[in-house]
């Protein structure tokens, strides 16, 4: 199975931090730093690269650059203050400076993944006070090694639907967008902290080798 076909990503955006060191394998380095990726809506998303340094001997990542990424979008387990952290990520396996081209950027899609997983979670079906219907899913991607990666999704609208009566461990693909939000945590002392979530927006989903009358898709 070629495991990449579950899990591939592109982001188009500025460098917006310094790289800072991640951790090691094998010998190999790899480094984080923060791609600033603007939405049609002129609205950003920061979103944190994970990148080997063996990727970097031809490519410079000062800040103010603009690349283009392509990879994975990732997840890993942190354990910290006795409690299992999901931290997400984009993982790099090509990176190159991104040059703009005028007659091309109309058409250009700064922000795309696809994703090919299973519901690990009973999807949250929900509405907004204006209305808005929401629906939070829970995606398994596997990866080689048997690795699985839990990507946190959110549907919007008629995919919303779709999806909240789903069953754990159906398949579905779904494409869409990484976002970035900020939310407060609140600690049992009564302090907050302000942390960034990271997740797919869904712009389509499909359930693989089905009738295409199952498949929805809408634009936010």
């Amino acid at each position: 199975m070629n495991y990449s076909e579950n899990n591939h990503l592109v982001l188009i955006g500025k460098i917006v931090s310094e790289k800072n060191y991640s951790h090691e394998i094998y010998g190999e380095k790899f480094y984080v730093f923060s791609l600033e990726v603007v939405r049609l809506s002129s609205t950003t998303d920061i979103i944190p690269i994970t990148i080997s340094e063996r990727l970097l001997t031809n490519v410079d990542i000062s800040i103010g650059r603009e690349v283009k990424v392509e990879g994975q979008f990732r997840s890993y387990n942190s354990y910290e203050n006795e409690r299992n952290r999901l931290i997400l990520t984009v993982f790099a396996k090509e990176i190159e400076e991104f040059v703009h081209n005028e007659a091309e950027d109309k058409e250009l899609v700064t922000n795309e993944v696809e994703l090919v997983g299973y519901i690990c979670k009973k999807p949250i079906y929900r509405q907004t006070p204006f209305g808005r219907e929401i629906a939070d899913v829970l995606l398994a991607v596997n990866r080689a090694y048997n690795k699985s990666d839990y990507i946190p999704c959110i549907a919007w609208g008629r995919n919303a639907r779709f999806c909240q009566n789903m069953e754990i461990g159906a398949e579905v693909k779904i494409t869409g967008r990484v976002q970035s939000r900020s939310y407060e945590k609140k600690h049992e002392d009564g302090t907050t902290e302000t942390r960034v979530a990271y997740e797919v927006s869904i712009a389509s989903m499909e359930v693989p080798e089905k009738e295409t009358d199952e498949a929805t898709e809408e634009v936010v």
